[in-house]
């Protein structure tokens, strides 16, 4: 088995190999990972965070041993708390590095950096700070960062950013926790899923004070949620229908 590290800032993960396939989910600065295929210009890997995989271009896989690899998982975790800061590697080179990278990266690629972080206490009472900086940051499929993220991607670095391991897509994360009977057994940073016309989880958002819920679509914004779903204030209109709620800490 090889090992691997992200050692940019972002690095697409897509659902095949090649750059025209859709990109699944991103890699950022720090996360590790096991390569479990190798194809010509293509590493399939599999991410130590969440279990996702998928491919990303060999141009930009970084290998490292085991002992590494173990040294990174062992350890306790170190997240860049910051918006965007910036990377120096041992050239003196400097790359961006945004909010939710794992900084325990920095030993084993020989990088500095000079910015603020935290260590993660799974605390719930964070949540709700941590999903407000996300607030109008565009949608992109597969995207986990403020310049581009999905509502599974959302809820996941929210969840990252104060400790928690969550799944990726939507539909994985609503196998997690306990479900709640009804909205007002849930708190703040609890997560509601929401289903199509053929019973698919196929999204996700977190929960507010007061009968409201931040979640990722279109852009990251504050809507109402009943019982029914979330309803839009712009529209006037429930926009996704409600199929049950999860409490994960």
């Amino acid at each position: 088995m090889e090992y691997g590290i992200c050692h940019l800032g972002i690095i697409p993960m897509r659902k095949e190999n090649s750059h025209k396939s859709e990109m699944v989910s991103q890699l950022l600065y720090g996360e590790c990972y096991k390569i479990i295929e190798k194809r010509k210009k293509w590493a399939k890997i599999l991410l130590e965070w969440d279990g996702y995989n998928g491919w990303i271009d060999c141009n930009q896989v970084h290998e490292i041993s085991l002992a590494n690899f173990d040294k990174m998982v062992q350890s306790d975790l170190k997240i860049s708390s910051e918006l965007v800061n910036y990377i120096t590697t041992k050239d003196d080179l400097l790359f961006p590095v945004l909010m939710g990278s794992d900084l325990r990266a920095l030993d084993i690629l020989e990088h500095q950096f000079e910015g603020e972080f935290l260590r993660p206490k799974k605390s719930k009472t964070e949540l709700k700070d941590t999903a407000y900086l996300f607030l109008n940051t565009p949608y992109l499929w597969g995207g986990k960062t403020l310049l581009g993220i999905d509502c599974s991607g959302f809820t996941q670095m929210v969840y990252k950013i104060n400790g928690v391991k969550l799944s990726r897509d939507a539909s994985q994360q609503a196998l997690e926790g306990q479900t709640l009977s009804f909205i007002e057994e849930s708190e703040a940073g609890d997560l509601a899923f929401f289903d199509n016309a053929e019973g698919e989880i196929v999204h996700v958002g977190l929960l507010l004070e007061n009968h409201h819920i931040i979640h990722a679509t279109g852009t990251v914004r504050i809507d109402r949620i009943d019982q029914s779903g979330i309803f839009n204030l712009e529209s006037q209109s429930h926009t996704h229908k409600l199929r049950y709620i999860k409490k994960l800490i």
